[in-house]
């Protein structure tokens, strides 16, 4: 694990990651494994933009200086939306009508966010898998 990692998950577990009590995208990352880690069957991919998904289909994505975002089924949606006071997700100036903003006083709540991860990836694995490109060669 890189030093800067280390960092972040030190400064979130005592609770202190800057004077404005503002996460960085090191942070985010940090809390964002915590998360994962709770389902063992999930496994991060990418690199600048971290992401998961299930047969193709995304259903969570975590850009550097953003929100994590979470793909949920719309009942699901609605009442995150309205219990959490947030929006729907946007990225490069479009909205992501499936996807929700997780606020990041929700991403240090790993026990309370673990339950909409599972949600967001039972959703995603009833989905039709997307097809695979091929190869060009």
């Amino acid at each position: 694990m890189r030093n800067d990692e280390n960092e972040a998950k030190r400064r979130i577990g005592n609770g202190m990651t800057s004077k404005t009590n503002a996460l960085t995208h090191e942070d985010r990352i940090a809390l964002y494994d915590k998360l994962l880690a709770t389902q063992p069957k999930i496994a991060r991919k990418g690199a600048a933009n971290a992401y998961t998904a299930v047969n193709g289909n995304m259903y969570s994505l975590l850009r550097p200086g953003a929100e994590l975002a979470l793909r949920l089924p719309d009942d699901e949606r609605e009442k995150f939306l309205k219990k959490h006071k947030t929006k729907l997700y946007e990225a490069y100036g479009a909205v992501m009508s499936e996807y929700v903003a997780v606020p990041d006083e929700l991403l240090r709540k790993t026990a309370e966010l673990k339950k909409y991860l599972a949600i967001s990836y039972d959703y995603v694995s009833a989905l039709k898998p997307k097809a695979t490109k091929k190869k060009k060669g």
